[in-house]
């Protein structure tokens, strides 16, 4: 950098605009990651967090003291220690006085600290007040004990320290998030209990892997009942790589009928949540939803009621509906990226991260028992010098009163150190001549005692484990609760296809012998005494449901699919099906079905040739449509049956020159497209020439009654009857009586509609 420095003539320093715009943005980019954004592994907070706990515990407001204004301890972090926004500071104190917010808080605070609908809503610093709570003693109880380096505030008039002694790994306790530059940081809290064995595992099998640690940690632990329904490999993989994502999912009961939520994601506003509702049933994406109520109270934080159109109504899939397109499911990102031991910014996984803090947690013990031991040492060294005073009490009284400088007198005349001399002198000679030879050795048993037992600690590393697993079990007696979040596994949550969104409703699709369609509601209509246009009339229906599909079928073998729901409704005439689709010139619409998706269909021509298909194979999202029978120059296509029983159901085959066939659906092959196989017998030239063809097509149960009508007449042909036009597939079949074989159509008498009719 001072190479780019360059004098001018003037002597002025001048350096390029680019080397100074890149190392101040370099100087800024540092700041921010080291200093501002990034919690740091050891305590697991971020500067103003650190400094807002500490400057606390400096006004003394620790769990057992009154509360503060924290208008007057925010001043006083903002003028000792951090000099920035009141506003940022106050912000910061609020979040770690949310018990939605932290899984573990550190501030306790009166007054509006904020609701989990809309956690920015706290009241201003001057109406709250706080003090800190328990668990901030795990991060500030040894921090007199030689545990930390201090450094120098902003204006170098007090220290504060560099970081706070942690007895627990607050960075996984109560995670964090932050942006800097460059990086971010996205830390989710766990369960003090899980962490705490997870440290004492690893404190006593220190090669455990991450599928060991995660017998014990079995995942992040929201401050929230909502359900964490990540897949437990994936935890896993997250906790291997310490990046990731993870689902939380709303918990939700049945009462009377009723769909209550219970508990919330985390940092999810129920308020948002019931907009989110609402919104969907303005705009009538919710049909089934007939109500929508917060019912929540100081005794049920969250207590949602949604009301479902009638019990018929699945709860289970209107629920998955609702997490799919609300907040009630929430996806949390993770990057496990903290300020380490030694001072750089990384990702770490959670074995990395749990042996470096476990470093970090055994340096400071450490210090702490040097400390302590330095204090012992020192104690000791001084009793020495009283237990010689006690022992020589009247010449040190003599001293001390004739001397001008008794100090040097009585280093020389009782061989004693500087310290000792000065901890006799700082005695008034009232309570020098009280002093007991039984006392101070006593004190100095005692306190060797603990001389012994420290440097033991501090010689062996079997013993420090020992104590630091201790020290952890203490902690989690005092603040180790119950895991809030549960790990769940549940199936993957689904919007509603519009057709799934739509009221279903039996509805009767009519088209006429011109082509046009219209939708019917209900199955009793009457499709011949429809008005029709001028010159057109009736010529197919089907009974089907308003979420289905219709297809209609043209006289070339191709297959059309048309919404139920937004054909045109039969009060007027309807419109032609060739307005909606593209088909091709010359080609007449021949029938239309409509039904489940599994339905089989016969799919026929009149040259005598067809095959069975399934309903979804007829189903096409191109507006050309779809080729589903392959018919001759000389032939068209039929309209379309629908099948009830295809083990059991017969196909009946009418010829223009009145030969009838009929034989089980069975033996016509299942295809999804194709010509298929030959239905009754009719010679090739004279299907080309139009001189025989198929004129009549049915399905038929065992049970049916067939109706053959010819004109004005009609003839019955019960199931008896039907046994003499029985054969085998292909077969030329049998003529009908005399006057009846010029058929002009055929209708089905079921055996249902009979008993209707006989009641």
């Amino acid at each position: 950098m001072n190479q780019d420095i360059t004098v001018n003539e003037d002597g002025v320093e001048q350096i390029a605009l680019k080397n100074y715009t890149q190392q101040a943005y370099l100087n800024y980019s540092m700041y921010v990651i080291n200093d501002r954004a990034l919690p740091n592994l050891g305590d697991g907070l971020k500067p103003v967090q650190r400094r807002i706990v500490y400057a606390m515990s400096e006004l003394g407001l620790k769990a057992a003291a009154k509360f503060k204004k924290s208008a007057r301890t925010i001043g006083d972090v903002i003028g000792k220690f951090h000099p920035h926004g009141d506003a940022a500071c106050y912000e910061a104190m609020v979040l770690m006085a949310q018990p939605f917010t932290y899984r573990y808080p550190l501030v306790d605070g009166q007054g509006n600290w904020g609701s989990q609908d809309d956690p920015k809503s706290f009241a201003a610093m001057r109406y709250t007040e706080s003090r800190l709570r328990g668990y901030a003693d795990v991060l500030l109880g040894e921090l007199g004990q030689g545990t930390v380096d201090w450094k120098p505030n902003f204006d170098g008039t007090l220290e504060e320290p560099e970081i706070l002694p942690a007895r627990l790994p607050n960075v996984l306790l109560n995670g964090g998030s932050g942006i800097a530059v460059g990086m971010a940081t996205d830390i989710p809290p766990h369960n003090l209990n899980e962490v705490a064995k997870a440290c004492i595992h690893l404190l006593e099998k220190p090669k455990a892997t991450v599928a060991d640690i995660c017998k014990f940690i079995k995942g992040p632990d929201f401050p929230t009942e909502a359900e964490l329904i990540t897949p437990k490999t994936e935890i896993l993989e997250i906790y291997k790589t310490g990046r990731g994502s993870l689902k939380v999912r709303a918990t939700y009961a049945t009462e009377n009928g009723e769909v209550v939520i219970t508990a919330l994601p985390y940092q999810v506003s129920g308020a948002k949540v019931l907009e989110q509702i609402a919104v969907q049933m303005q705009k009538k994406k919710l049909p089934m939803i007939i109500d929508l109520r917060d019912e929540s109270d100081h005794e049920n934080p969250t207590r949602i009621v949604i009301v479902p159109r009638s019990n018929r109504v699945d709860q289970d899939a209107l629920m998955a509906h609702l997490f799919a397109t609300t907040d009630l499911e929430k996806n949390y990102r993770v990057n496990c990226n903290m300020i380490g031991i030694n001072k750089r910014p990384q990702v770490k996984n959670i074995v990395m991260l749990l042996k470096e803090w476990l470093q970090f947690r055994t340096a400071s013990v450490k210090r702490r028992l040097q400390f302590r031991l330095s204090k012992i040492l020192h104690r000791l060294h001084i009793l020495d010098g009283l237990l010689v005073a006690y022992l020589n009490i009247e010449e040190v009284i003599k001293v001390i009163r004739k001397e001008d400088k008794p100090k040097p007198s009585l280093i020389r005349k009782f061989k004693i150190s500087e310290r000792q001399a000065e901890a006799i002198l700082e005695l008034k000679l009232r309570q020098l001549a009280k002093l007991e030879e039984v006392k101070i050795k006593a004190e100095q048993k005692e306190l060797s005692e603990e001389r012994k037992a420290v440097e033991l600690l501090l010689k062996s590393s079997v013993r420090l484990k020992t104590l630091i697993k201790k020290e952890i079990k203490a902690e989690v007696e005092k603040f180790g609760d119950e895991r809030r979040t549960p790990i769940v596994e549940r199936s993957e949550s689904k919007a509603f296809t519009e057709t799934e969104l739509l009221t279903t409703e039996p509805v009767t699709i009519v088209l006429s012998e011109k082509g046009w369609m219209r939708s019917a509601k209900g199955h009793d209509v009457d499709p011949s005494s429809l008005q029709y246009k001028s010159g057109d009339s009736f010529k197919s229906a089907a009974h089907g449901k308003s979420n289905q599909m219709a297809v209609f079928l043209d006289s070339a073998g191709r297959a059309y699919s048309l919404a139920a729901h937004s054909l045109p409704s039969a009060r007027g005439q309807g419109e032609p099906v060739s307005g909606r689709v593209n088909p091709p010139p010359g080609v007449t619409f021949e029938g239309v079905v409509i039904g489940d998706e599994s339905r089989d269909v016969l799919l026929a021509s009149d040259a005598g040739y067809g095959f069975v298909a399934k309903m979804k194979d007829l189903i096409s999202k191109s507006k050309s449509g779809k080729a589903v029978l392959r018919c001759s120059k000389s032939s068209n296509m039929l309209p379309a049956c629908m099948v009830n029983d295809p083990e059991n159901d017969f196909i009946v085959a009418i010829s223009n020159e009145g030969r009838m066939l009929t034989f089980p659906i069975r033996d016509l092959p299942r295809l999804a497209k194709g010509k298929g196989n030959k239905i009754i017998g009719i010679p090739t030239g004279r299907v080309a020439q139009r001189v025989e063809f198929v004129a009549a097509l049915a399905v038929l149960s065992p049970e049916d009654t067939l109706v053959v009508h010819a004109g004005r007449r009609h003839h019955n042909l019960k199931p008896s009857d039907l046994e003499n036009y029985r054969g085998e597939r292909g077969r030329r079949g049998n003529k009908l009586p005399q006057g009846f074989r010029n058929v002009s159509r055929i209708d089905l008498l079921q055996k249902v509609e009979e008993k209707e009719k006989a009641k």
